[in-house]
C-alpha cells in the first residue's frame, strides 16, 4: 500500500492561469505560498515554500472565478513530478495536483467579495430523511 497526499494552507502567489484543453475541460495553474516561523538565535526567521499547482474540470472553473493573488486556500491533493523539454534543455517540476479545495478568506482580493466554496464530500447538503410511509397508505 502506498499513500501520496499533500495538505497545504497557502496564499497565492499570482491570479491563476487558465486553460482550456478542450472546451469542457479547464485546467488552472498557479503558485501558493506557504511559510513557517521560527527563532534562531534569539532572530525570528521566516521560510517560505513555493508550490506548483494545478487544478481541474469543475474546481478549474471556480478557481477562475473566485481565487485571485492573495487569496487564502487550503489545497489537498497529490504529489506529481513530470519533464518537459525547454531550449533543448529537460527540465523537471513537481506540482500538487489538486482534489479538494476550500477558499478560507471568504472573499477575493478584489473590489467585489466571492463566496468561499468548499468541494469537499462533506460540505455537500444532506437530503432530508425520506418520509415514512404506512402501510395503510400503500394502494396494493
Amino acid at each position: 500500500m502506498s499513500i501520496n497526499k499533500a495538505i497545504l494552507i497557502g496564499n497565492v502567489g499570482k491570479d491563476p492561469e487558465i486553460n482550456y484543453i478542450k472546451e469542457d475541460l479547464p485546467v488552472a495553474r498557479f503558485t501558493l505560498a506557504t511559510s513557517e516561523t521560527y527563532t534562531k538565535d534569539g532572530q525570528k526567521i521566516t521560510n517560505t515554500e513555493w508550490h506548483n499547482i494545478v487544478v481541474w474540470r469543475g474546481l478549474a472553473k471556480v478557481v477562475e472565478q473566485y481565487v485571485k493573488k492573495g487569496s487564502k486556500l487550503y489545497l489537498e491533493g497529490k504529489i506529481t513530478n513530470r519533464s518537459y523539454e525547454k531550449d533543448g534543455q529537460t527540465k523537471y517540476i513537481s506540482e500538487i495536483v489538486v482534489s479538494n479545495m476550500q477558499m478560507l478568506d471568504g472573499k477575493g482580493t478584489g473590489t467585489s467579495s466571492s463566496p468561499s466554496y468548499d468541494a469537499s464530500p462533506s460540505s455537500i447538503p444532506t437530503p432530508p430523511p425520506p418520509a415514512q410511509v404506512m402501510d395503510d397508505d400503500l394502494p396494493f
